[in-house]
């Protein structure tokens, strides 16, 4: 018999309702991050397709049921600065990303996206490129890896990574699913494996210039929990879902510059981690909640405490290709952040430990004003 408390979406029924015609208008998705680093989402009637961002209206929500604001001063408003088509309504309809700010025109304290922006179009001159790879994993209802198990372990890892058959592999419909959806919405999602715990998966978004990468990523974490909620499964970024012999879960942050792809680059590489040493403790404060727990210097990660880099090591803190090094130009991978981590957090950190402060962004106070 069927677990009742296992909910999943009826999507047989809703396809005649999908088909039905709008007249004109248009559904637009709101989605925003709240205070915990989740996405939360409502929908607006808009009378015609936008065919750019200024075409969309500024909105509202009540910051005190998000933990975003108090109840005496609850409103919070939502500035779109990207679209995407829809992917599970289809037609004109869309999805708007949005940042927070407050009634006094200062942004919300949990707006990281705004000292990332500041930071990116100052240093737009360098060029930068992100790609980000980001781990997840799929649980069930009651909060147990999805296909584990009910009273027990699986094997022990090995046969899992990249792995493909019934018993190596949980959730594959999932991936694909999601998979498809951000192509749909223009995400640009340049891959997916699975990953060495089972249930344990990954994709790559990137790579993507600037502030790009932080608004792809975040979109795509929002379809990955829709796509999942219509399988009745959840999806977990936890550093560490779950203690022991079992691998974490990373957001390793690809990274270049214009300088690092050319010739000679090796050495701007190398620059580039005597300065990312030096804010190594700063750096980690804003990686990721728990990332103490899966930087242990096993599974394939670093000390949580201690900076390192080296050429094709998976258990220093930034990886360096061993192409790019035989090639003396290309990118590095820093392999600290955990998946949980924020994209804006993350990529600004980084932009500002190599090239220098902007005005009006200072991206690890405003890490600290939130944290903890």
């Amino acid at each position: 018999m069927a677990d009742s408390s296992v909910y999943v979406s009826n999507t047989t029924n809703l396809q005649k309702y999908l088909q039905l015609p709008q007249k004109g208008s248009v559904i637009a998705e709101y989605v925003w991050i709240d205070a915990s680093g989740g996405t939360r989402s409502k929908c607006k009637t808009l009378k015609k397709v936008p065919t750019s961002i200024k075409d969309l209206p500024e909105w509202n929500f009540d910051g005190s049921s998000t933990g975003q604001a108090p109840g005496d001063n609850s409103d919070v408003y939502l500035r779109p600065v990207a679209m995407y088509p829809d992917p599970f309504r289809l037609g004109d309809n869309i999805l708007v990303l949005a940042e927070t700010w407050m009634a006094d025109g200062k942004p919300n304290a949990y707006n990281f996206r705004h000292d990332a922006a500041i930071l990116m179009e100052k240093y737009a001159k360098h060029e930068f490129w992100f790609g980000l790879e980001q781990e997840y994993t799929l649980l069930d209802h009651t909060g147990w890896p999805y296909g584990w198990p009910k009273n027990g372990y699986p094997a022990p890892q090995g046969p899992y990574y990249c792995g493909n058959g019934t018993g190596k592999v949980f959730g594959r419909d999932i991936v694909d699913a999601h998979y498809k959806a951000c192509l749909y919405a223009g995400i640009n999602i340049s891959g997916t494996n699975a990953e060495v715990m089972p249930g344990q998966w990954e994709y790559q978004v990137g790579p993507c210039t600037g502030i790009s990468l932080g608004d792809e990523l975040w979109m795509s974490r929002f379809l990955l929990h829709r796509v999942a909620e219509e399988f009745g499964v959840k999806v977990t970024f936890a550093p560490k879902p779950i203690p022991g012999d079992w691998n974490g879960a990373g957001l390793h942050t690809n990274v270049s510059t214009k300088a690092m792809r050319e010739e000679g680059g090796m050495k701007h590489i190398e620059k580039a981690m005597e300065l990312l040493a030096k804010r190594h403790k700063e750096h980690m404060k804003v990686y990721g909640e728990g990332n103490e727990q899966r930087m242990t210097g096993l599974h394939e990660t670093a000390s949580y405490d201690k900076f390192s880099w080296g050429i094709a090591n998976r258990g220093a803190s930034v990886r360096v290709n061993r192409a790019c090094a035989e090639e003396g130009k290309g990118y590095f991978e820093d392999r600290r952040p955990a998946s949980n981590g924020d994209p804006y957090q993350i990529t600004g950190m980084i932009v500002e430990t190599i090239c220098g402060k902007a005005e009006g962004a200072d991206m690890y106070s405003k890490s600290m004003e939130t944290a903890g």
